[in-house]
């Protein structure tokens, strides 16, 4: 009989280069792929603010393993960084609570899918943003990026930042839109020609209602071929 091979426990942080390019949209792609070829999965959303409807659809593809509170450890009602919401309500959450909140769920399975709030420099509470988050989780970073004009500058700015913070293991998604310009055929290109070491994958555009749980589900089989390669 063979032995069955024990993979590595992970933690794959998924962070923008803005808000709103596609981070839920891709780590629900991710997750979904994950559980369905047999890598038990689970996924957080440390922090929200505004809607927790990005929760809701993280808990639906997690079969309700989780819960809300669970996988969104920190809520807050306004569409504001946390650290606002936070010095409003004058309440104190470490850097270490976070990271306690995070290490709880990362022991029940064999990979963690960690989606930030925003970019690296969205100040989560006092003296500490998404960056230091990162750097005291030791994990694999995921950058999701829309796939337009002005992509290149982003991105490169969000590398360079992970790269100064000591993150070696590096992944970039390009996320296409409804809004294509002429720069979709050029760069992935051009940043995989800048980016040597860093796998730049891209994926294609899914509808506007690629949020929701059922759209996102069919979605992921025109797009599979690239998650696998996103995780080995």
């Amino acid at each position: 009989m063979k032995s069955r091979v024990r993979r590595r426990k992970k933690i794959i942080f998924v962070t923008g280069t803005d808000t709103g390019v596609g981070k839920t949209v891709f780590t629900g792609l991710l997750l979904h792929h994950l559980r369905t070829t047999g890598v038990h999965a689970l996924a957080m959303k440390p922090f929200c603010s505004g809607g927790r409807g990005d929760v809701r659809l993280l808990r639906a593809l997690l079969d309700k393993e989780l819960s809300e509170d669970e996988i969104n450890s920190f809520y807050f009602p306004e569409p504001v960084a946390p650290l606002v919401s936070v010095r409003q309500r004058k309440r104190l959450i470490s850097l270490g609570e976070v990271v306690r909140c995070i290490g709880k769920v990362a022991a029940r399975c064999e990979c963690l899918l960690i989606e930030g709030s925003g970019g690296l420099l969205v100040p989560l509470g006092e003296k500490y943003f998404v960056s230091d988050l990162i750097r005291r989780l030791d994990c694999e970073v995921i950058v999701v990026a829309r796939n337009q004009l002005g992509t290149i500058n982003h991105t490169l700015l969000t590398v360079s930042a992970l790269r100064r913070f000591g993150v070696k293991n590096i992944a970039i998604a390009l996320m296409s839109t409804s809004r294509k310009d002429a720069s979709v055929k050029t760069n992935g290109e051009v940043l995989r020609g800048l980016l040597k070491g860093i796998e730049v994958h891209e994926i294609k555009f899914l509808g506007k209602n690629a949020s929701k749980n059922g759209v996102l589900k069919k979605s992921h089989r025109k797009v599979k071929k690239t998650l696998a390669q996103m995780y080995r």
